[in-house]
């Protein structure tokens, strides 16, 4: 018979430390199972030190996953990849790497999902927006995909909405006993972006966080309907953005100052989303 989830938790917690590596004293069957799924949000891509399992994937074992996990004590499997798309979940993303969805099973305690951006092309929005040069160079990306009142981004991001409830679906079908976490992405510019600090215009860098904002409305949406639970790493991350000194940053810049792939999580962000998992998983074993 399945150990609760609460059991587990305890158990784990009295039998190490929250904030070091996985307890050597708690025995294996005792430790939560922990299952993470997505992409580079998730993986933390340039992050030292890399992930020898799985190298094509670029994945950090500092990545907010396995900063969760040592918090927890967990057993972990990480599975999260860079550029990955809810395809991966079902297909390889490379010869050699096994589905995302492989990685669950009934003995499942605990899984993280952070995906979504890939399968809205928010990296090549991100690469549209570039502007080195001041107006009236250049040309604004937010005025070009939103020209005649449509919202060519927005747009998609609605239309992929039932595409995440189907994951939910599935992660639910293949570890009917885990808890879910969703965890969102992150505040990448403040209100009216910082140019030329970072080469995005105003409009454009307003325009991007828009649209991550509402892929995490989408995310947390579908996690409400599922009963999983939503992290929020966009309010945590407040003052932490690509425009935050270069030692405040959680999110990278357009050109990375430190381990870690631009417009990605570093390690100190890493750091603080995992440890804002480990919280949420806490705080739901305790009701």
């Amino acid at each position: 018979m399945k150990t609760p989830l609460r059991a587990l938790l305890v158990t784990t917690l009295l039998c190490g430390s929250v904030l070091a590596a996985p307890a050597a004293t708690a025995a294996e069957g005792d430790r939560l199972r922990y299952v993470a799924l997505g992409d580079s949000y998730a993986a933390a891509p340039l992050v030292r030190p890399a992930d020898p399992a799985d190298p094509k994937c670029v994945r950090s074992l500092a990545d907010y996953p396995h900063v969760a996990a040592a918090a927890l004590g967990a057993a972990l499997t990480d599975v999260t990849c860079s550029g990955a798309t809810v395809a991966d979940f079902q297909a390889p993303r490379f010869a050699g790497t096994a589905p995302q969805y492989d990685a669950l099973s009934a003995d499942t305690d605990v899984v993280s999902i952070t995906i979504g951006a890939n399968d809205n092309a928010l990296s090549g929005l991100t690469s549209g927006c570039l502007n080195t040069l001041p107006r009236p160079f250049g040309k604004s990306c937010a005025a070009a995909n939103t020209e005649g009142g449509a919202d060519r981004y927005g747009t998609a991001i609605d239309a992929w909405a039932p595409t995440f409830d189907a994951v939910l679906d599935t992660v639910r079908r293949r570890a009917p006993h885990a808890r879910v976490f969703v965890v969102g992405y992150g505040s990448y510019f403040r209100a009216g972006g910082c140019f030329p600090s970072q080469p995005y215009w105003g409009q454009d860098a307003d325009y991007i966080q828009a649209k991550v904002d509402q892929l995490g409305a989408v995310l947390r949406a579908a996690a409400a309907r599922h009963g999983a639970a939503f992290v929020d790493t966009k309010a945590l991350g407040y003052g932490h953005d690509s425009c935050a000194p270069a030692a405040d940053r959680y999110i990278e810049g357009a050109v990375s100052t430190r381990d870690a792939f631009p417009l990605h999580p570093n390690a100190q962000g890493s750091r603080a989303f995992g440890l804002a998992l480990a919280d949420a998983v806490r705080a739901d074993a305790s009701h």
